[in-house]
């Protein structure tokens, strides 16, 4: 069985070659993102996710405490490479700061992808699930027009109850 998705409802073909059916399977934002990722993008993605942990903070103190020890002769004045005001160490925290943030935004700029992707996502569900909800209303003789404005009413409701901010719930539940 094939599947081919564009991004809509996509129609699956049997191996046998027999009919076709439409695909009305939800996509799941995680798979969507998953196959746009680069190779790159999850390099830079788990530099991020290592760089936003205590065990990152952990090694750098260790790694500072070490050098600064070091370079301060308390291990003999043969240990030092980098005397007091400690210039290498400093280039070397500036050149990480730079690619660490480099990092993180490249890691902002893939998450707001994938919540362009979740949004697109979810807007798609939501306009499905209306046209199947009109289409289900017509079936059973309700008239679209007439639960659109009650719709609106309440939404209307919601908005002012949210906003006078008031500990009244926006929606009652016999307004439904």
């Amino acid at each position: 069985m094939t599947v081919r998705s564009e991004g809509r409802a996509s129609r699956l073909r049997s191996a046998s070659g027999g009919t076709d059916r439409l695909d009305l399977r939800a996509r799941h934002e995680r798979l969507v993102f998953a196959r746009v990722r680069t190779s790159q993008d999850r390099f830079a993605d788990a530099i991020t996710a290592f760089a936003g942990t205590m065990g990152f903070v952990y090694v750098h103190a260790v790694w500072f405490a070490v050098w600064i020890a070091l370079n301060l002769r308390l291990f003999g004045a043969a240990a030092v490479f980098d005397p007091y005001p400690f210039g290498l160490l400093t280039m070397i925290v500036s050149l990480e700061a730079i690619f660490l943030s480099t990092f993180v935004m490249v890691s902002q700029n893939r998450q707001a992808v994938r919540e362009n992707v979740r949004a697109d996502l979810d807007f798609e569900t939501n306009l499905r699930a209306e046209i199947w909800a009109v289409h289900t209303g017509k079936a059973l003789g309700l008239n679209p027009q007439e639960i659109e404005q009650h719709v609106q009413e309440i939404i209307k409701q919601s908005r002012s109850a949210l906003e006078s901010g008031s500990d009244v719930p926006p929606v009652a539940p016999d307004a439904l």
